[in-house]
């Protein structure tokens, strides 16, 4: 970072004033980097320094699209909006133990700026996607829930569970970092794969179990990779007839889920997906004491 030495204490150079509480300075490749703290850009003009010991959060969007988006955000909401997005980041990167795609500052605070609005004139946007979300996300509507205690302390307005439910979408999907509808679609996709296994199997599937968080765990990022076009790669055709052979039982399923995807998605799961598919459905099925089929 560009840094002097300002009372013994590091300090950066101003670029660019934000707002009261957000500057930008340019750090040694050249890249605006945002910086928060109270009142750090208040009276200030480019060229003053601000104390790093008053710097809260360093926003080092390395895109400099997200930047710019990020600082034209910050232009058009109340930088409010921003500090109640960053604590609900905050908290649920030490949660998940996840990087957090950067692209969450500015979608996050988006999308609570739009809610709060909506409740103050009274707009309902019901969630249509509550129940799969709930149950496929479920630590991530936890952080959601918990989003909206943070909301209601720091800006006073108590958003619904149908927000909690959007937030936790938000954050899983910047833990694949995809887009937004992207996430909407994958979340779908699971629930027509879950509905398929279900029937197949003929039970209801424990979604309390370690094993159908895993098996969730591989569909979101199934689904990921069918959304981008980027699918498992595994040439070992030998390792795949010995999973078709041994599991015969979860082939089966995982050719059903194969044909309920390419007649209603238009989706073509390849080989190499199919074995990884099946890999997880038999896990999953002995486990629960579904199945015990190999040959």
């Amino acid at each position: 970072m560009t840094a002097a030495e300002l009372g013994g204490q590091e300090a950066y150079r101003i670029s660019r004033v934000i707002g009261n509480n957000f500057v930008c300075i340019i750090d040694p490749d050249g890249r605006e980097v945002i910086l928060r703290g109270l009142g750090i850009g208040f009276k200030k003009q480019p060229g003053d320094l601000v104390p790093a010991r008053k710097v809260e959060k360093i926003y080092d969007l390395r895109d400099p699209e997200k930047s710019s988006r990020l600082m034209e955000l910050l232009g058009d909401v109340p930088a409010e909006f921003l500090d109640v997005s960053t604590e609900i980041i905050e908290e649920a990167k030490r949660m998940t133990g996840r990087r957090l795609s950067e692209n969450i500052y500015i979608t996050l605070t988006d999308h609570i700026c739009f809610a709060v609005e909506r409740l103050r004139t009274g707009t309902a946007y019901p969630n249509q996607l509550l129940w799969e979300i709930t149950n496929f996300y479920p630590t991530e509507f936890a952080m959601g829930i918990q989003a909206l205690d943070i909301i209601e302390r720091r800006l006073g307005y108590r958003l619904s569970r149908d927000e909690a439910g959007f937030i936790a979408l938000h954050i899983v999907n910047a833990e694949i970092d995809g887009r937004m509808a992207d996430m909407v679609r994958i979340t779908e996709l699971i629930s027509r794969i879950v509905a398929v296994v279900q029937a197949y199997y003929g039970v209801a599937l424990d979604d309390q179990s370690l094993d159908y968080g895993r098996f969730i765990t591989h569909l979101k990022f199934l689904g990921q990779r069918i959304t981008q076009g980027q699918y498992a790669q595994d040439n070992d055709s030998e390792f795949q007839s010995m999973i078709v052979r041994r599991y015969r039982y979860d082939y089966q399923c995982a050719e059903r889920i194969r044909d309920d995807l390419a007649q209603a998605l238009s989706i073509r799961l390849p080989p190499e997906e199919m074995t990884f598919l099946t890999i997880h459905l038999h896990r999953l099925a002995m486990n629960m004491g579904i199945s015990d089929k190999e040959e």
